[in-house]
């Protein structure tokens, strides 16, 4: 490898050196609060050479046949390390919390957050699997990470058993698609495309790993395993899954149905139209019926990648505008997902979550302006105007126009209005009066007991929440700004 290719790559690097400094730190010396700033430290200057990368090196620049950078990796990139920082704030306060020792988990989000980046720049079957299998190990144990808990026991042993699962459709899949076309190159794939190869193997091949990559977006039929592990694991650690995790693999699989011309298989987009349509369905009918806020966020988003799948079907017609409405939808997705589980980590005591609509009974009286965050964070999932929510679903509805999907946006429409009332089952019950006394029953807590009661709570995760909350309503009043830089990125893409 050349400087070059070493300056490429630099944040790849400062991700890997940082999990070896932390792991360095933690056998010599626990402290929690020094691996939490130096996790920070980490992702900081992760973050601080993508701008460096992006002048330094002339973009797109190829490491080797397995990573690419380019506008499109560098965005994403940046997006996933916003989106640890931001998981790392907040969770330092909760597990503060929680007994026992927490700094093995920073180093965790710095693996996951680099298998993330790997998969966003990857090129080639060989780094896709790499990152994936990084990621996946990495979620393994933080899902199950606070292990006194039966319930985060459980759900990191179904995530396991279904990942392992996923991971072997996938790497069935890649190999056939390389006992057809001789290459695990995306690119190289592209002519073969272009060369009219349709063969049975082929589509095979690309059917099996939709199925692996349909399991780690928790699309129907492949989402059973995502409001157990939503519910198990530590708010954090779901907040990370819910928005890197998912993210990383979106922006992988739109770079390779760009890069090796895959939309080229017709039947492909069938079959996630189909997809598309049952996981608006079932992720929102499956909402209606549940109690826990946690597990309510789970099945939303499921609906919610319904939705993205929407502007990822357009991808045939208009590969600029899908690609460009699916990375704003991400972005959006992520500010506000993080609201929502930032909102359960602050509000959750040392012993259990605040993860029942009853412990947000009466939330507007106690904690007049975390309910207004709540709020808003509520509604921009729902889409209403004015919120990041509402531009990301408009601009998915607009890549669907553009490609005449109209089914698709009727029914995606009945979903947003189904959708609504969930939400808004959450919002009621904060601003219910705090003498009603069905939350004490539904719970077996008393007053004193329920973490929506008066109490100091962190600063950092105040300050966190409040800074989220001025992106929502940013990004849904002002989105010009984004969609520029969303657009210069996407267009080395396609």
């Amino acid at each position: 490898m050349t400087t070059t290719d070493l300056l490429a790559i630099t944040p790849l690097i400062i991700l890997s050196a940082a999990s070896v400094v932390l792991l360095l730190v933690t056998a010599f010396y626990r402290n929690h609060k020094v691996i939490a700033v130096l996790a920070l430290m980490g992702i900081a200057l992760a973050f601080a050479s993508l701008p460096m990368v992006s002048s330094e090196v002339s973009l797109p620049f190829t490491v080797t046949q397995l990573i690419i950078l380019d506008g499109y990796a560098l965005l994403y990139m940046g997006l996933l390390f916003a989106v640890s920082f931001v998981v790392i704030l907040i969770a330092h306060g909760y597990l503060e919390k929680r007994q026992g020792n927490h700094e093995e988990f920073y180093i965790l989000v710095l693996l996951a957050t680099l298998g993330c980046a790997v998969l966003v720049a990857s090129s080639h079957f060989a780094s896709l699997f790499l990152g994936l299998e990084i990621l996946s190990v990495s979620l393994y144990v933080l899902i199950a990470y606070l292990y006194t808990d039966e319930r985060s026991i459980e759900a990191g042993l179904k995530y396991l058993v279904l990942a392992a699962v996923s991971s072997a459709f996938l790497l069935f899949g890649m190999a056939l698609v390389y006992a057809e076309l001789g290459t695990m190159e995306f690119t190289q794939m592209a002519s073969h495309a272009n060369a009219g190869n349709h063969s049975m193997l082929l589509l095979a091949g690309m059917g099996l790993m939709v199925v692996g990559i349909g399991f780690k977006l928790a699309v129907v039929p492949f989402h059973l395993w995502t409001p157990d592990v939503y519910e198990g694991a530590p708010a954090p650690v779901t907040a990370f899954v819910a928005t890197a995790s998912k993210g990383a693999v979106v922006a992988l699989l739109m770079r390779y149905f760009a890069t090796a011309d895959s939309y080229a298989h017709s039947s492909l987009f069938q079959v996630f139209t189909v997809i598309a349509i049952a996981s608006m369905f079932a992720g929102n009918l499956m909402a209606l019926l549940q109690n826990n806020v946690k597990r309510i966020l789970a099945y939303s988003s499921i609906a919610h990648l319904g939705y993205v799948l929407v502007a990822f079907i357009a991808f045939r017609a208009d590969e600029m505008m899908a690609v460009t409405a699916v990375t704003f939808y991400l972005v959006a997705y992520s500010v506000t997902t993080l609201g929502a589980f930032g909102i359960i980590t602050v509000l959750s005591p040392g012993d259990r979550e605040a993860d029942a609509i009853d412990d947000y009974r009466g939330l507007a009286w106690h904690r007049p302006w975390l309910a207004g965050i709540f709020t808003a964070v509520l509604l921009s999932l729902a889409g209403i105007p004015l919120t990041a929510g509402f531009v990301g679903k408009f601009y998915v509805v607009a890549a669907g126009v553009g490609s005449a999907l109209w089914l698709l946006l009727v029914l995606l429409v009945v979903n947003s209005t189904i959708g609504l009332y969930y939400y808004l089952r959450i919002v009621v019950a904060m601003y219910r009066t705090p003498e009603d006394k069905a939350g004490e029953a539904a719970t077996g807590l008393t007053a004193a007991e329920s973490p929506t009661t008066p109490a100091s709570l962190p600063l950092i995760g105040g300050v966190v929440l409040a800074g989220l909350t001025l992106l929502i309503v940013w990004l849904g009043v002002y989105p010009a700004t984004l969609m520029r830089v969303i657009k210069v990125a996407v267009d080395t893409l396609v």
